[in-house]
């Protein structure tokens, strides 16, 4: 896992609903925690997540086999605006993930719509079921 060279906006917190963008078996999931985040900061502030960010998440919609159980997620997509080293400003319509084992490998085949290049600078073998790399 390297570090990402774009300013991403945290703006996805515990309780946020993503919507899973690969074949897994899930359709949406609610963040629980993010991971690597140990609570530091200010007293009662909600630790964030942004795209490329690992977070603990719960299958609210899908299969029996993932439903109410709690899965690692990568966000793979945010609606907020992410500012990349050359001054481009890019911003998705939805915030989604995809499920991810522990360690870091896609549980699903493949990615349906764009993904950020943010997350494929830190994780490489996401790209490889990747449909578009934004």
């Amino acid at each position: 896992m390297r570090g990402i060279s774009s300013k991403i906006t945290k703006t996805l917190i515990p309780g946020t609903v993503l919507t899973c963008a690969d074949n897994s078996g899930a359709y949406v999931f609610r963040i629980i925690n993010v991971i690597g985040k140990s609570g530091g900061g200010r007293h009662g502030k909600l630790s964030s997540a942004g795209v490329g960010d690992i977070v603990s998440a719960s299958v609210r919609k899908g299969s029996p086999t993932y439903l109410k159980k709690p899965v690692k997620v990568i966000i793979i997509r945010q609606k907020a605006q992410i500012r990349r080293v050359n001054g481009m400003r890019i911003r998705f319509e939805d915030n989604a993930g995809i499920m991810v084992n522990d360690d870091y490998l896609p549980v699903g085949t493949e990615v349906k719509g764009a993904m950020a290049r943010e997350v494929v600078e830190r994780f490489v073998k996401i790209a490889g079921i990747a449909a578009r790399i934004v």
